[in-house]
């Protein structure tokens, strides 16, 4: 009989802590804004130059920032690999007043990154964030390996599942 009461006691304990672990989390804290950090100007001509581009909806521009193999990783969308599809990619995505502010940077002689924060306007809230991957060759331009960007806000509820 004992070897019976195994299975029971596994499935009255799964019956007990499911209900405890489905609880929803708690609330996050109000986001706090993290301050903004100077760049080297050579790394500050990647955000400036984007935000250009981004701006006049100039998706040959954007990919251009690109290294030839680079990637562009956004919120909910497969990834995309080489210039031409980032180009691609950013045709009719382009467009609006784009603001980029940089919360962290470290670069060496040939590879770097910017962590950095995104929105439109004059908001004072960010929308998003980022990160930007860099390499370039000795003494050359600063070009985006690849950038990952997402949201602030929750993903909607999709509908159809």
């Amino acid at each position: 009989m004992s070897r019976y009461r195994l299975p029971w006691v596994v499935l009255g304990s799964m019956l007990v802590t499911e209900p405890i672990l489905a609880q929803s989390a708690p609330a996050p804290a109000a986001a706090v804004r993290l301050p903004d950090v100077a760049l080297p100007p050579a790394l500050d001509r990647v955000l400036r130059d984007y935000e250009r581009a981004w701006r006049a909806g100039d998706a040959a521009a954007l990919a251009s920032l690109f290294a030839e193999d680079g990637f562009v990783l956004q919120s909910n969308r497969p990834p995309v690999r080489g210039r031409a599809a980032i180009r691609a990619a950013y045709e009719g995505q382009a467009g609006g007043p784009l603001q980029l502010r940089a919360l962290a940077f470290a670069a060496e002689e040939t590879s770097g990154y910017i962590i950095g924060a995104y929105g439109y306007g004059n908001k004072a809230d960010d929308t998003g964030k980022f990160t930007l991957t860099l390499r370039r060759a000795p003494g050359g331009p600063w070009l985006i390996v690849s950038d990952m960007d997402n949201a602030n806000a929750p993903p909607r509820n999709r509908q159809g599942g």
